[in-house]
């Protein structure tokens, strides 16, 4: 609706009674607001910061009328007062702001001293004592959270002409405290490197509005860093430079020549490091100009480390001749093969004997294969033969869900890789074990290793024993990590680490198309569909929005009917987009409404675009060290206390407190992404696969979804866009090194095989 842009501004006081609705990405709000001396409610659209509910505002702007909504005000201005009404006063304090004050306790205080409540607080903290309820340590808390709150409505006055939202200000007060404002006003762009959920974006619009300009050295620098780290979310571990320098050029407004010189200040800084093509010399260079014909490299420091120490320390391993398990050298294997057979019903392959022989008798191995090819049989071979002969080991996998399910298929223990290496979130070395502290074990036995990035599969060889031998399991025919590298593909490409491939199914029977389905998807095939399936069904949709309305259908009520599985705790429904009417953020709507809607008496909390409510299945998002809780992991809300600000967070078993600062870390998981599902099994997946998922679709994403499912998989869409995907086979290039490093590091480079390899595997990525 257009509407004209030199009309008067109107004033409009009052209390925000409901927030309808709020955009995170530009805080547009849509809310129901209580104007100054009335008891009806009006709707106030526009930028409300995130203001909350009971909060008194002034307001400047126009009111319109629209075909649909009707009457509205527009918001052009605002600025946050304290309340001045009892009922004002109650919703404000109640409303979460203050910590140590919730619902219960603001009513209690508000009854008390009535429109000298806050005057009270304010002035004379200490008569808060007078209240039912409220005793000297409550005070305290109280106390602190209104200075707290002073503080934060200070800095978000001064964010709020740029902005950034209430929640963003929190954190920039809790990471500078009393500093915050001197940082914002003379180095906004640490905000981008210091705090969660603020990027360099945010931070470059608080700089600009300060007046910095466009081409400051400092802020080039920063944009560098910036679009370096896009590349590494998306899985690369260094950008080409000439591709940096585009994509730095276009987010910048820079001239090439400014980029560069950037980089090359930023190398001198030792924040990135530039190296040519020719990785056969290893050769780095810290500053200077592109040569002709030469491709470089530029890395976040961290990551060119971790990808030389990744190449060295497995070279290092596989060539140390000391081992912990020289009797297996000496072994008789015809005699091991048949006292294992005595030991359990399931015969060894030729190739699961080659694997249980490398494991025990090359210090590091690779073990790789789909879905029923044995690889927990040979694992547990494996093991038998450690223990025969009393031989110790350890069990990991990258996340919780990873090391249960190898826990249960093994009978023995398993942990992640961080308890493994004795994470310590205060630590300055974070990682206890390491090459000072090693591991103690003859072997240690990865599980999951295509969810491994780079960073921690450093961190892991780091803890390895040079005496000790290690075993890596996975499927590279998987997504890869979801952090930067692609460590077991490069690893099984590079050919110097030993390795064998199972491809024999044996966990299969006729009635069960989920693992028959799996390798015809690997191999390029379509997935079969049969009258008398029982456990993989496709629902035919063409239209994303009917798509997810079939989708809740089935988790409510179809899949739970028939099959008896809980629609929360039993089916996932993984989406191969985000956006979109049936991508992961809607369908976590429509889900969240349907298997666990409001309720009297509830619990429910608002961060954002998001309501969080007793008995959400929600989802980690980053690595937490100080939690313990890592990206990818699984909770269910158990517990929203608005005194405390906290929501208590049960992952499997482990309790958790978030203050409702940190929501951001959290989303709803009633649906999540192929990708963020790696390492986990459901009783039951399903997916919607839709010819508007062109983009994504591909091979290895939907033989994911289809692998994560231990009873039944359900695909909702049309055999079109299973096709696409199928018989999409190209696998997204990641920029990484790792390959040529370990043939170089073993010795095993000839003239320009690996640079040539490299060729093939963008080639293969292109066709």
């Amino acid at each position: 609706m257009n509407v004209p842009t030199n009309l008067p501004l109107q004033s409009l006081n009052g209390v925000i009674e409901r927030i309808t609705f709020y955009n995170e990405e530009n805080g547009y709000t849509v809310a129901r607001f209580v104007p100054e001396g009335k008891s009806y409610t009006v709707t106030v659209i526009g930028n409300l910061m995130d203001a909350s509910v009971g909060e008194s505002l002034a307001l400047q702007g126009i009111w319109t009328n629209h075909p649909t909504h009707g009457r509205q005000f527009e918001i052009k201005k605002f600025t946050i007062q304290l309340p001045a009404t009892v009922e004002g006063i109650r919703k404000y304090l109640g409303s979460g702001l203050i910590k140590g004050i919730g619902p219960v306790t603001a009513k209690r205080i508000v009854d008390y001293f009535g429109l000298d409540t806050l005057d009270v607080i304010e002035n004379d903290i200490a008569r808060l004592n007078q209240v039912d309820g409220v005793g000297g340590k409550r005070i305290e808390i109280i106390q602190k959270g209104w200075a707290e709150q002073k503080q934060i409505k200070e800095v978000m006055m001064f964010l709020s002409s740029h902005g950034v939202s209430t929640a963003l200000a929190v954190k920039i007060y809790k990471q500078y405290g009393d500093g915050a404002l001197n940082i914002l006003k003379n180095e906004p762009y640490r905000l981008a490197r210091d705090i969660y959920g603020i990027g360099f974006l945010t931070a470059d619009k608080i700089a600009r509005a300060l007046g910095m300009k466009e081409d400051d050295p400092a802020r080039i620098e920063a944009g560098v860093e910036y679009v370096l780290a896009k590349f590494i979310d998306d899985g690369h571990v260094f950008a080409e430079r000439g591709a940096l320098v585009d994509e730095a050029r276009e987010a910048l407004g820079a001239q090439d020549v400014q980029v560069n010189a950037a980089i090359d200040r930023l190398a001198l800084q030792e924040q990135v490091v530039i190296e040519d093509d020719d990785v056969t010399a290893l050769s780095t260079r810290v500053v200077g100009t592109m040569g002709a014909g030469t491709s470089q490299a530029v890395y976040l420091t961290p990551f060119h480390i971790a990808e030389k120490n990744t190449a060295k320390r497995l070279v290092e391993l596989k060539n140390n001749r000391s081992t912990r398990l020289a009797d297996f050298r000496q072994v008789s294997w015809d005699k091991a093969w048949n006292w294992l057979i005595t030991q359990s019903p399931n015969h060894l392959t030729l190739k699961q004997q080659d694997a249980v022989r490398l494991a025990l008798t090359e210090k590091v191995s690779i073990l790789t294969g789909g879905p029923g090819t044995g690889k927990t049989t040979t694992v547990r071979a494996i093991i038998q033969l450690l223990k025969a002969k009393h031989k110790t080991f350890k069990l990991a996998a990258p996340t919780g869900r990873a090391a249960k399910r190898l826990s249960e298929a093994t009978g023995e223990q398993a942990q992640t890789l961080h308890r493994l290496l004795e994470f310590k979130p205060f630590e300055h070395k974070k990682f206890l074990r390491d090459r000072d502290n090693p591991l103690d074990a003859d072997l240690i036995i990865i599980d999951e290793t295509s969810m491994i990035d780079l960073l921690l599969m450093n961190a892991l060889l780091k803890a390895i024993d040079l005496t000790s031998h290690v075993l890596f399991v996975g499927d590279p025919d998987q997504l890869p990590s979801v952090g930067a590298g692609n460590v077991l593909k490069d690893m099984l490409a590079s050919q110097v680490i030993p390795a064998v491939a199972l491809d024999v199914i044996f966990r299969q029977d006729e009635t069960s198309l989920i693992v028959t389905n799996a390798h015809r998807i690997n191999r390029g095939e379509m997935p079969l569909f049969r009258d008398d399936a029982r456990d993989f069904f496709l629902f035919q949709e063409e239209e994303p929005e009917l798509a997810a309305k079939r989708i809740v259908e089935l988790v409510t009520s179809r899949i739970p009917n028939r099959f008896r599985l809980n629609g929360v705790a039993d089916v996932q429904v993984l989406s191969p987009m985000h956006r979109g009417q049936a991508g992961v953020g809607e369908l976590n709507t429509l889900l969240q409404n349907a298997l666990n809607p409001p309720a009297q008496g509830k619990r429910e909390t608002r961060h954002g675009s998001r309501t969080f409510r007793v008995g959400d299945k929600v989802l980690q998002t980053r690595n937490n060290y100080d939690k313990q809780i890592f990206n990818g992991d699984l909770g269910r809300v158990v517990e929203i206390d608005f005194e405390e600000q906290t929501v208590d967070i049960d992952f499997d078993g482990a309790r958790v407190l978030y203050e409702f600062s940190e929501l951001d870390e959290l989303v709803h998981a009633f649906a999540m992404s192929v990708h963020k599902s790696q390492g986990s099994e459901y009783r039951a997946v399903v997916l919607p696969i839709l010819t508007q998922h062109y983009l994504l679709l591909q091979r290895n994403l939907l033989y994911t979804a289809v692998t994560r499912a231990k009873q039944l998989v359900v695909l909702v869409g049309n055999k079109k866009a299973i096709w696409m995907a199928v018989r999409n086979n190209k696998i997204a290039q990641r920029n990484t090194r790792l390959a040529e490093r370990l043939q170089t590091t073993d010795g095993r480079r000839q003239g320009d095989a690996p640079r040539k390899r490299r060729a093939e595997y963008r080639a293969e990525g292109a066709n």
